[in-house]
């Protein structure tokens, strides 16, 4: 608490070091970024759970829904998910133009090819996979950015269908090519171009088909193209994910926008597999990289669907200024308060669609952890928990089996007290003091576990710490959909 206001702390009162940590490279700054940030913890979660519990799933659009987009331009057969969420309707944002093609990663008709651009001065931050692998187009945008210090950034070309991850030196020379013919088609420098890629690994680019789409790609470029956008970057998704913001900057309108991708392979050490997130605020580089590398672990790190990371993780943040704000060069000014509210919501938003839309997925499942000895502690033993392929299925079976909760609980390796140990589902306790309720039903069990989104709380009885991480179930389908990815 605020001694002089007694109100909880805001981002503005977020210490110095932690701002400066949060906007290093996540690569560089490791364990010592996840210390720093830890008092802040309570404070961004709390915040970020108010949000999500308003709406049921983040932040949504101010505007109508659009109706649903067909599923079609991911993988082919798939139905959509059960917890889909309409995509938004998005605005154009100043300053950005978008365009997509079709350049043949599929072999089915569908766009996936994407590319954006972005008007001179404009700045970019991003936070990427720390995956032992990593992938050509991270190698990419992270030495860039190295190099440019986020600033100018032009264009983003992005491609679904070939991840481009361990492909070596041919792999790297695919991504540079790319980069020199859409710099000459877009009069900027190389490092003014962001890649990424999605798709299977161990494939290399061929980058003729991106090159050969770059003269239509530009013909069509549209300030109103987001839909297509989203569609273009997906893999085995079935609905495209979309969020939109407007915030307040001294009495300046800015809007924020955002895309993101991903169905499987999702347990981020970052951000998601790929996100992409632009507003028309003036905001340099550095306050921008802050604010992502901060947002970052209360929105994308607090997801997962089955445990295991992708090789080509890529969240940019890109501003335009193009809003007619006043440029912000510090991510603590207090000008900046409604936009890091509006964008924490918005990333949030985002992080959740993955999670309703895990493959196969029938059950949208928040985990919160209180009572652990910190909030690293309680983060490690809410993942352990969400990621159990017993618990998960459990979950799918629509059986409120505790059991696999609390040896799951247990597996963490983290300090827990058994003897003061709690289970609930939603308001229905399970198990309290180490031991089963007294007032356990298995008949009200049984009738909470067919809803389609549940709640379990874990209280460890050692102290102060607490997380929550948001999966889904485990079912059938995702079995049928990783075993044939590649058929």
């Amino acid at each position: 608490m605020n001694r002089k206001t007694g109100k909880p702390p805001s981002a503005l009162d977020i210490p110095a070091r932690a701002l400066e940590a949060a906007a290093k490279p996540a690569e560089m700054v490791g364990q010592a970024v996840e210390r720093a940030l830890d008092p802040l913890a309570s404070v961004l979660k709390r915040a970020a759970l108010k949000r999500a519990q308003r709406s049921g799933e983040g932040h949504r659009s101010e505007a109508p829904a659009a109706v649903q987009p067909p599923a079609a331009p991911g993988k082919p057969g798939l139905l959509v998910s059960p917890l889909a969420v309409a995509f938004p309707q998005i605005a154009p944002v100043a300053g950005v133009e978008i365009a997509t093609a079709r350049a043949g990663f599929y072999r089915h008709e569908r766009d996936d090819l994407l590319i954006m651009t972005f008007p001179q001065g404009a700045s970019c931050a991003g936070v990427f996979t720390r995956h032992g692998v990593g992938s050509a187009p991270v190698d990419w945008c992270k030495r860039q950015l190295a190099a440019s210090r986020g600033e100018d950034i032009r264009a983003l070309v992005v491609n679904a269908g070939c991840a481009n991850s361990f492909t070596g030196k041919p792999g790297a020379d695919a991504v540079r090519r790319v980069a020199t013919a859409v710099s000459k088609r877009f009069d900027c420098r190389q490092r003014d171009v962001m890649m990424a890629s999605t798709g299977v690994i161990g494939v290399i680019l061929d980058e003729s088909r991106i090159t050969a789409r770059l003269a239509e790609a530009e013909a069509k470029l549209t300030p109103d193209g987001w839909t297509a956008a989203a569609q273009a970057i997906m893999t085995t998704d079935t609905f495209a994910k979309g969020s939109v913001a407007t915030a307040t900057i001294e009495g300046h309108p800015v809007r924020i926008a955002g895309i993101a991708k991903g169905s499987g392979m999702i347990a981020p050490d970052m951000a998601t597999m790929l996100s992409f997130v632009v507003t028309d605020a003036d905001i340099a580089p550095a306050a921008l990289q802050t604010l992502v590398s901060l947002y970052t672990r209360t929105t994308f790190n607090a997801v997962t669907v089955d445990g295991d990371r992708s090789t080509n993780d890529t969240l940019l943040l890109f501003a335009t200024g193009q809003s007619g704000a006043p440029r912000i060069s510090r991510a603590g000014d207090r000008r900046l308060a409604d936009f890091r509210e509006k964008l924490e919501a918005l990333l949030l938003d985002l992080a959740l669609q993955l999670v309703r839309d895990g493959e196969g997925a029938s059950k949208f499942v928040k985990i919160t952890v209180t009572g652990a000895e910190s909030h690293a502690s309680a983060r490690k033993i809410a993942r352990t928990v969400a990621e159990s392929p017993l618990v998960k299925t459990a979950f799918a079976g629509e059986d409120a089996n505790w059991g696999r909760i609390v040896m799951a609980v247990g597996r963490a390796d983290e300090p827990v007290n058994r003897d003061r140990m709690s289970v609930r589902f939603g308001d229905l306790v399970a198990a309290q003091d180490g031991l089963v309720s007294p007032t356990y039903s298995e008949e009200k069990m049984s009738a909470y576990m067919k809803n389609q989104e549940l709640e379990v709380g874990i209280d460890v009885g050692v102290g102060r710490g607490h997380a929550v991480i948001w999966t889904c179930d485990l079912t059938k389908q995702y079995v049928a959909i990783n075993g044939d990815y590649r058929s």
